[in-house]
């Protein structure tokens, strides 16, 4: 884990990166599976939940404009699939992926690069759409699709725990486009990955098979994390806050306690994918542990 890197904020500028926060739509999903063994009375406190014990979390993508390339990290659940489907995650807000790109100043057509951190629904969903005639294709005609082998092999044949999570209309029309491509995974971390400087690679196995954080580098040495499910919001930081969907939630301690010690000492800047309530977060290291240091609603708030 040896990243340098970049720091920037929707709508703001630090060349050679420019990046959008894009917005994709609310879900909800159980507190408790969240939060894994950590008692309601704790978690609550951080994420409170309605009557049916369901907590609100952001669909969260970014943006990053880097010379002529435009890359979309993950890009939300997508609308192609049924009403049965969606009504066990009660969709809610005013955002959406498209309205997102256009208050970055683009459209699908303009994305060079979709980095998919992991193949879950919540995060590749709105990678394909549905056609008015039922056929499904890549939402983004012109992009390369990333992903890598390993997390891609573990997908297509899912275990148990996973399966409803590996949706076969989401993977499929990406593998038959010849739009999908593999960055090679060598150890725990990859520099310059797609071929942009500066996009390093964390590869995290806890939640599930090599799940893909990005680092980002600037010259000046600060650091900016896309988070994806290693930390889905600043209520996870305490290494006991694991998620129960994590595979391996004894490996995921290991890699928080590796990841957050280290931003913590380099100051670096958490995207949030999925916090309802924050875009962007600091920590800091404390008597009891890493904790939250700065969080705010948008990463403007954290650039200053």
């Amino acid at each position: 884990l040896d990243p340098k890197v970049l720091n920037s904020a929707t709508h703001w500028y630090l060349s050679p990166m420019r990046f959008h926060t894009v917005h994709t739509g609310n879900f909800k999903l159980d507190g408790g599976a969240m939060f894994g063994v950590v008692p309601k009375q704790l978690w609550s406190r951080t994420n409170p939940a309605d009557n049916l014990n369901l907590c609100t979390w952001a669909m969260r993508s970014l943006l990053v404009e880097v010379g002529s390339r435009r890359v979309l990290i993950d890009c939300g659940i997508g609308q192609k699939q049924s009403e049965k489907f969606f009504s066990h995650y009660h969709l809610h807000g005013d955002h959406s992926l498209d309205q997102g790109l256009a208050s970055a100043g683009c459209s699908r057509e303009d994305i060079t690069d979709v980095f998919l951190t992991h193949l879950h629904f919540d995060h590749v969903g709105g990678a394909v759409e549905r056609l008015s005639n039922g056929q499904l294709r890549p939402t983004f005609p012109n992009a390369t699709y990333w992903s890598n082998a390993d997390h891609w092999e573990w997908a297509m044949a899912p275990n148990p725990r996973e399966k409803a999570s590996f949706l076969a209309e989401n993977l499929a029309p990406l593998a038959q486009s010849g739009q999908l491509k593999m960055i090679p995974r060598h150890g725990r971390t990859v520099s310059n990955a797609m071929g942009i400087e500066g996009w390093d690679i964390f590869f995290a196995d806890g939640h599930t098979e090599s799940q893909m954080i990005p680092l980002l580098r600037h010259p000046n040495g600060t650091t900016t994390a896309f988070m994806a499910d290693l930390l889905p919001s600043t209520g996870h930081i305490p290494l006991a806050y694991v998620m129960g969907y994590d595979t391996r939630p004894l490996l995921t301690l290991e890699e928080k306690e590796l990841f957050l010690d280290k931003a913590a000492k380099e100051e670096w800047i958490l995207f949030l994918e999925h916090d309802a309530q924050h875009a962007a977060c600091t920590v800091r290291s404390t008597e009891k542990g890493v904790r939250l240091g700065e969080a705010a609603p948008t990463w403007e708030a954290l650039c200053r």
